[in-house]
């Protein structure tokens, strides 16, 4: 039972550096968005394609992180621990997710080329408005997952005191 405990550590364990890690990219991920929204209300001409490249791509990347990477390995280990419930709420909360990943897609498509930029540049503001609330409900729902699926099955450090 040891041996189990030890190789569920290693494994899961692995899962948390990999939610860390996209955590991490979600920060990264913010602090883009915020330039981004300052840039528009400075002076929206002077906004650059490189400008919303880089939030295009840290967007993407982070949201193929999760579809790819993460709730694949969440439900991995719901499985492994045979919790059904879990697996029944990531399924609803997946399915709510994937409004967040169209409008992500939609932006994308919106300002993936120079002329598509300059084309909808006077919309980016409303665009990163949507954005905002499509991710604020996004990383929440995001926050449930990781909690209900891998906060669940992490095992517990023992804290013992020594008389």
């Amino acid at each position: 039972m040891l041996e189990q405990c030890k190789t569920a550590r290693e494994r899961w364990g692995g899962v948390h550096q990999l939610i860390d890690r996209w955590l991490d990219e979600r920060r990264e991920l913010l602090v883009s968005f915020v330039d981004l929204k300052e840039a528009c209300d400075t002076e929206l001409e002077a906004v650059s394609k490189t400008q919303i490249d880089r939030f295009s791509e840290l967007l993407m990347d982070y949201i193929s992180a999760g579809h790819f990477e993460i709730y694949p390995q969440l439900r991995e280990e719901a499985q492994a621990f045979e919790d059904h419930d879990a697996l029944e709420i990531a399924a609803k909360l997946l399915e709510r997710l994937e409004l967040s990943t169209e409008l992500v897609l939609a932006f994308d498509s919106d300002y993936s080329t120079p002329v598509r930029c300059q084309h909808f540049l006077p919309r980016l503001p409303a665009w990163l408005d949507r954005l905002a609330k499509g991710l604020t409900e996004r990383f929440a729902l995001e926050d449930q997952l990781i909690a209900r699926l891998h906060a669940a099955h992490t095992p517990r450090t023992e804290t013992s005191s020594v008389s």
